[in-house]
């Protein structure tokens, strides 16, 4: 009997588009993005819209923030969190339907409302979320209109039609916000669970409204600037915050300061593939170089230099182990030394002391 061999590439290379290597998480789906259709004619060279987005890229277009910050399972969590996002109705909320809520009258007529739908929803599990809650942020100094405008054209380009939601602006941040909760069941009777791919997905939706009311904004995932490090979630940060060491930390340090001592070096497949994939990423933005460098416009030439110095000003691969290890081998070495220098001056003062006692 002959073994039947999968037809799915497992090389990251062949897995996405030259340019979607780059530029976009490895989530295996099968959308094509405006920068992944080449040139029927050449096929390797920069379209309008991969030359476009490339300028945005090397010239640190701000980058979108969309993240899912929870889920309300009870509805006096939904009651709370509707609450907090309009600050108990001192904000202006808007519906789907475009329906301006304001005051506390009107975000009590939403609360009853979304209350009374949940309680129709009898295969809701006891653990089953009633909303699905989500922050769309840009950096600060970014013009907050747009921000929300964006917002409300991103909710109606994802959700109208099929998911209830409810939106609110905040503005007493440095950084221009909204708020999105999004009814977990849908007029499909289908549930709303955001994968991975979807969550880019939508950067880049987010990311599209605001390029179109002239806000240059990019949504690339962190590889494409060199970084390999994931940001810590929220909960260990805000355990540093308090000066406690959260478990995942100590553990680390456990480990690689056994590392350390022991004089060896743990070589963890991993990161030998962060290294390869960080070379390969390199590598292709270096090609984009040559390819602008070999045209005639001194806007290529231009684009071509700005290109090579985003990768000479990337960041080294270094993952978080590695930072540990470096940290701990610098802080051995600061103790070394100081040890060394308690000695010499112990010395030093000894042999003055026998000086004076001649």
């Amino acid at each position: 009997m002959s073994r039947r061999h999968s037809t799915r590439p497992t090389d990251l290379v062949s897995e996405l588009p030259p340019i979607s290597y780059v530029w976009e998480t490895p989530n295996r789906r099968p959308r094509r993005a405006e920068w992944d259709i080449s040139d029927p004619a050449v096929p390797g060279r920069l379209t309008p819209a991969m030359r476009a987005k490339l300028e945005r890229i090397v010239r640190r277009a701000p980058e979108v923030m969309v993240k899912i910050t929870g889920r309300t399972k009870s509805v006096a969590h939904l009651r709370s969190h509707l609450a907090y996002i309009t600050r108990n109705g001192e904000l202006n909320a808007e519906t789907e339907q475009g329906a301006a809520l304001t005051g506390r009258s009107g975000l009590k007529d939403l609360q009853q409302r979304w209350e009374d739908d949940a309680g129709f929803d009898d295969k809701r599990r006891r653990d089953g979320s009633l909303s699905v809650n989500i922050i769309l942020s840009m950096p600060a100094g970014t013009d907050a209109i747009a921000v929300k405008d964006s917002a409300r054209a991103f909710a109606i380009e994802t959700f109208d039609g099929n998911h209830d939601y409810v939106f609110v602006q905040h503005l007493d941040d440095k950084h221009p916000h909204v708020h999105l909760t999004v009814r977990s069941l849908g007029h499909d009777r289908k549930r709303l669970n955001p994968r991975k791919a979807d969550l880019q997905a939508w950067r880049e939706r987010f990311a599209g409204e605001l390029r179109l009311r002239g806000i240059a904004a990019e949504a690339t995932p962190r590889r494409t600037r060199g970084r390999v490090r994931k940001a810590d979630r929220g909960a260990v940060l805000a355990l540093r915050k308090r000066k406690i060491t959260p478990d995942v930390d100590r553990l680390a340090r456990k480990e690689v300061l056994s590392e350390v001592r022991g004089g060896r070096t743990a070589k963890l497949p991993w990161d030998e593939q962060i290294k390869s994939r960080q070379d390969a990423i390199r590598r292709r933005y270096l090609e984009y170089a040559a390819e602008l460098q070999r045209s005639g416009a001194a806007a290529d030439h231009e684009l071509a230099r700005q290109v090579r110095q985003f990768v000479d000003d990337m960041p080294a691969v270094e993952t978080r182990r590695h930072a540990l290890k470096n940290e701990l081998s610098e802080l051995a070495n600061t103790r070394r030394r100081g040890a060394d220098q308690g000695i010499d001056a112990e010395g030093g003062d000894k042999a003055r002391g026998n000086e004076r006692t001649r």
